[in-house]
């Protein structure tokens, strides 16, 4: 069976501790010791020197786009070696990445996505009020949406048009393309030089468990192939 793919990120707030290892040490061991033993696949380790408060961190942003790529999970040592607050934690979660924190286990992408409503009180009472507007006008005789063309007494959906389904069509396309990419760190990790044969890949995708662009079935060489269309 393929272990899960996991990858560590550790974080300090100063030059000082990054070159003196205060802090970071301690993070190393704290998941050395979750991980030891476990069903992981260890993929990498990122490090890097940066403010809590700095939701731009480069490293951290390369770790997650790896996590998206092979679908794998980030582990930190401590919760706020993410951000000081949820917002990061929020932007985590649309990410669609797992992650793990070793201090607090239980604080996964549901926990998380429970703070997300929190932070969505406000755009929900905007539609409360919205709604209890729209409800008002009706209550006062007035009709809303689009009226027969030919009878401005008969009120009607929307149809669709050709211009719609056009729109949706292409909305389909970026979304998938937008898949693919998340998988091109992968592809340049498991063939830097692009030396590899297509199946080659595929092979090696599959034995690292990285699920496909669908998240269904196994890598072949013409999703390889696919992919390789979209990184140009």
């Amino acid at each position: 069976m393929v272990k899960r793919n996991v990858v560590s990120y550790f974080r300090v707030s100063t030059q000082k501790q990054g070159r003196s290892g205060l802090g970071l040490q301690a993070q190393q061991k704290a998941v050395d010791d979750y991980l030891n033993g476990g069903d992981w696949h260890r993929l990498a380790d990122y490090t890097e020197i940066e403010s809590g408060g700095n939701n731009s961190r480069p490293k951290l942003l390369e770790a997650i786009q790896l996590c998206k790529a092979s679908g794998a999970v980030l582990c930190v040592a401590r919760l706020d070696r993410l951000a000081r607050d949820a917002e990061f934690l929020l932007k985590l979660n649309s990410s669609s990445v797992d992650f793990v924190a070793v201090d607090m286990p239980e604080a996964n992408r549901m926990t998380v996505g429970i703070m997300a409503l929190v932070a969505e009180q406000e755009r929900t009472a905007i539609s409360i009020r919205v709604k209890g507007a729209a409800a008002a006008a009706k209550a006062r005789g007035r009709q809303l949406g689009a009226y027969d063309k030919n009878d401005k007494t008969k009120f009607v959906g929307r149809k669709g048009t050709a211009e719609d389904a056009q729109r949706a069509r292409e909305a389909l396309t970026a979304r998938s393309r937008l898949r693919a990419s998340d998988k091109l760190p992968m592809l340049k990790r498991v063939d830097p030089d692009g030396s590899m044969s297509l199946r080659g890949i595929a092979e090696a995708l599959n034995a690292n468990g990285i699920p496909t662009v669908s998240g269904r079935g196994q890598w072949s060489a013409n999703s390889v192939r696919r992919l390789k269309a979209i990184s140009g």
